[in-house]
């Protein structure tokens, strides 16, 4: 089958070739063909022909109707215009998806300025900065929380951006780039309010983008996943007052559906997380809301919330109107293992038995695919409660005996990691090394429970399927889905909250570290692949500069205002190796503290499994690119995603970590960025052929957007690098063909 862009080979039908009896031929072998193409695949009324919604449209798919450029022009793109942000530090990140409405691209910059451009040069039109905002005390006191994404609103008369920075959902004037005031508290929502208890001075904040229904924004949150982290409760506003029109407790409260699910009775009243951080997904013809779930707090310990914890974990449908529940399925049963839902489940139409069935799609990180019966919830495959290890050394710990495995279609990542998949790229020694370290390890089984000796996640923390989703042909009823396939090592450690008699700052810094910032930046201060070293941070900052940080938080770092002025000067003389105020008498403040939050045990870090050479410590592929059936649940093909330079030049193609998601066109291509190499790449989106590739500024750790204006296609992807220890940059890269107009 040619592509869609074949069509413009034939010839205008005019008055002087009506009779041409070999055109009307063609022609009608061309309907012909047509015809028998689309009675075999899905049929859609959407327009995908826009990009003014994050993903490309409110069913999350990816996917763009635009096919000016096509498997045949592909390698004649070239870079149309860059827009440089100017605020990017080494620190920063940009995962933002840009929405285009008419010809104006609406983004985001690595320090959270809301920016919008000429989509089809990238000038400048206005630009807002949040830091200007008179609620912010100074650059200090303000969150620098990862933005992925704005929601659009309006018509020709009244046109608006929400996004979130700080604490602060935003509602701002498309045409001007200021605030709407009379929107919330003079044009913003404080996102800790409305959750029913006193949050204020816990981390809530928003990295993907609201979901607009009808006058509402429907509005998730990401919170910490700390034991003292805020409950992640839905919420939709008024999008003219900013009124709250309904809230969904995504932790039920005495009364509510799942509220048996927690067998300790109040913990409704202390448990945080349980919330929608990656986005919505609608069918805005039925009116049904679609949100993927994130795990309770604290993700690797559930011995003070037993039970399976709805409804954490869980696809949630509900009625987009009134904020009710439809149906509900959980994907993990008291997750201790941060498994939430990365990405909100695409609109799929799927074929079986004969029929047509209007589904849901939901990636994993584990490298399942759920499929559900969109209005109501019933599996479209079995899925089969399976027997798993529930033996824990830890104290108070009661696991699930069973987890729900889909049957079909099959994983689109390993999930177990022996002796026979470790990495024998690299020296003998080196493979010794891994190979003994793992077997100290709890390995074998995906679902083994978090040990003191160590327990394999396998394919990892960021996935199998991470927050940039699948892209998904509504056409043809093929799912694309990249995937990483990097092992880590979850660790547990016994921990103290009280203060034992005559501590110095030292011994409380070094206690509060453990309770509060080990999880992320190791044991030995030491960092992790997402978390930046803490030794020798004293030559950065100083310890004024230090408390504004940690009382703000900063991209993947919640605020920690919980924390008085003593405990955090203890914590500031420990981690800026303050040898004078370490030995300071520490005076614990006189404060009422949520016992709840005071649990036995926490883990060293978010550790990958590494060789000494610091590659992972399984064979590659380490990320891959899947087309996937859903008709058929069949794999039709698997291509190896990113490159190590070093590798490659010794003709190895090993794959890296990729962070962001594919676009899917009419014109048979997928393109993706996401790869640590920094580069932008088209797939043939048949058959998986690598077409063309580009260098970009730094790594595209973000999904692209494809858009048209004035007869013209482009492709843009913001291009901020910064994780796996990239290197930053402040650019969005559009590009087109050069001789179209």
């Amino acid at each position: 089958m040619k592509p869609a862009s074949s069509i413009n080979t034939f010839k205008t039908i005019t008055v002087e070739n009506i009779f041409d009896f070999k055109l009307l031929k063609r022609l009608a072998g061309f309907v012909s063909l047509a015809l028998i193409f689309f009675s075999c695949n899905q049929q859609s009324t959407t327009d995908y022909s826009g990009w003014q919604v994050y993903g490309g449209n409110k069913e999350a798919n990816h996917y763009s109707s635009l096919n000016q450029i096509d498997t045949n022009n592909v390698t004649q793109l070239k870079v149309a215009w860059t827009y440089h942000t100017g605020d990017a530090d080494s620190m920063t990140q940009i995962q933002v998806n840009p929405i285009i409405s008419d010809s104006t691209l609406f983004g985001v910059s690595p320090k959270l300025k809301l920016f919008a451009l000429n989509a089809t040069t990238g000038k400048e039109k206005w630009v807002f900065n949040p830091m200007k905002d008179a609620g912010v005390k100074g650059p200090g006191y303000f969150g620098m929380n990862v933005c992925r994404g704005v929601t659009f609103y309006g018509d020709k008369n009244d046109q608006r951006i929400f996004y979130s920075a700080n604490s602060q959902l935003y509602c701002i004037d498309a045409k001007t780039g200021t605030p709407v005031k009379s929107f919330g508290e003079k044009g913003k929502i404080d996102l800790h309010n409305d959750l029913g208890r006193d949050v204020s001075k816990l981390y809530v904040a928003m990295t993907s983008p609201g979901i607009i229904y009808k006058d509402m924004i429907i509005v998730g949150c990401r919170v910490s996943e700390d034991a003292d982290a805020a409950p992640g409760f839905i919420r939709a506003y008024d999008v003219h007052s900013g009124k709250l029109r309904w809230i969904f407790h995504t932790i039920p409260q005495p009364g509510e559906l799942g509220y048996d699910s927690w067998d300790e009775k109040d913990a409704w009243k202390h448990i945080g997380g349980v919330n929608a951080w990656s986005g919505f997904s609608l069918d805005e013809k039925n009116g049904i809301l679609f949100a993927p779930i994130g795990s309770a707090s604290y993700d690797f310990y559930g011995g003070r919330r037993t039970g399976n914890n709805l409804f954490a974990n869980c696809v949630l449908a509900l009625d987009a109107a009134t904020g009710k529940r439809m149906w509900h399925f959980q994907t993990v049963h008291h997750d201790v293992w941060d498994r939430d839902l990365p990405t909100a489940p695409v609109l799929v139409s799927l074929k079986k038995d004969g029929k047509t069935i209007d589904a849901v799609a939901q990636t994993t990180k584990s490298g399942f695919i759920f499929l559900f019966d969109r209005k109501t919830g019933e599996p479209v495959y079995p899925i089969n409660e399976t027997p798993v290890p529930t033996a824990t050394e830890l104290e108070g710990e009661k696991l699930s005996p069973t987890q729900p495995i889909p049957s079909f279609p099959k994983p689109f990542a390993r999930q177990l990691l022996t002796d026979k998949d470790l990495n024998d790229l690299v020296s003998d020694s080196s493979y010794a090394d891994i190979k003994n370290r793992l077997a100290r390890y709890h390995t074998g089984n995906m679902f083994n429970p978090p040990s003191k000796e160590g327990t394999v996640i396998f394919p990892g923390f960021d996935g199998g399927s991470e927050w940039g989703g699948p892209a998904y042909d509504p056409y043809t009823g093929i799912l694309y889905v990249n995937a990483s396939e990097m092992p880590w090592v979850l660790t547990m450690v016994n921990v103290k909250y009280i203060s034992k008699k005559g501590e110095t700052n030292l011994e409380a810094g070094r206690r509060f570290y453990k309770n509060y910032c080990m999880n992320c930046h190791g044991p030995q201060r030491e960092g992790s692949p997402n978390y930046p070293v803490l030794i020798g941070i004293s030559k950065k900052y100083n310890q004024q500069q230090f408390e504004q940080l940690v009382s703000s938080g900063r991209r993947m770092m919640p605020a920690f205002n919980q924390l008085d002025k003593e405990e955090m000067n203890a914590l500031a003389s420990f981690i800026l190796d303050d040898k004078q105020e370490q030995q300071q008498k520490f005076i614990a403040p006189q404060k009422d503290k949520d016992s709840w939050n005071d649990l036995p045990y926490s883990s060293t870090g978010y550790n990958k499994f590494l060789t000494r050479e610091g590659y992972p410590a399984v064979k590659p592929p380490w990320g891959t690119l899947n087309a996937i059936d859903l008709n058929s649940g069949n794999l039709l093909w698997k291509d190896t995603l990113g490159d190590y330079p070093e590798l490659k030049a010794k003709g190895i193609h090993a794959g890296t970590e990729n962070y962001g998601g594919p676009v899917v066109t009419a014109g048979g291509l997928l393109f993706i960025a996401a790869t640590s190499d920094a580069k932008i790449r088209a797939f043939n989106k048949r058959t998986g052929k690598l077409l063309w590739e580009a260098d970009l500024p730094a790594a595209g750790f973000a999904t692209p957007s494809v858009y048209e204006v004035k007869g013209k296609q482009y492709l843009v992807i913001a291009c901020g690098g910064g994780k796996l220890g990239k290197k930053t940059s402040d650019a969005y890269v559009a590009f087109a063909l050069m001789n179209r107009h």
